[in-house]
């Protein structure tokens, strides 16, 4: 997609990052689905610290390693685009957090080249 500015929705997926959907994670999935879809982009990003319902708290700070880091995936597209993406994710997460945020995009240019 090209040309994405103004108005626009973001979705954030909050999990876990040891997460998986058919021996693969969840963050990999998502990102491939919204892809597949032809999504504007999508980012996964590994936090350092974090808890969620379960109110465990996860860390990667050596005396306390955690192999179940909390991982953000943030997909940004116009409203329709990502409100008909959602169902995906219905189906993909089964413990976390989604959240919808209006946004407002200034700027978006992929790399010369890139195909």
């Amino acid at each position: 997609m090209t040309g994405l500015t103004g108005r626009a929705l973001r979705v954030t997926i909050l999990i876990g990052e040891s997460d998986l959907w058919h021996h693969r994670p969840v963050y990999t999935e998502i990102v491939h689905r919204a892809h597949a879809a032809g999504l504007a982009g999508a980012s996964v990003f590994r936090g350092i610290e974090g808890f969620g319902a379960s109110s465990l708290i996860h860390t990667q700070r050596l005396l306390s390693l955690s192999e179940d880091l909390p991982v953000a995936i943030v997909i940004v597209d116009d409203e329709e685009r990502v409100r008909a993406f959602l169902p995906q994710l219905d189906e993909l997460v089964s413990e976390g957090l989604v959240m919808l945020d209006d946004c407002e995009v200034i700027r978006y240019v992929g790399r010369e080249g890139a195909k």
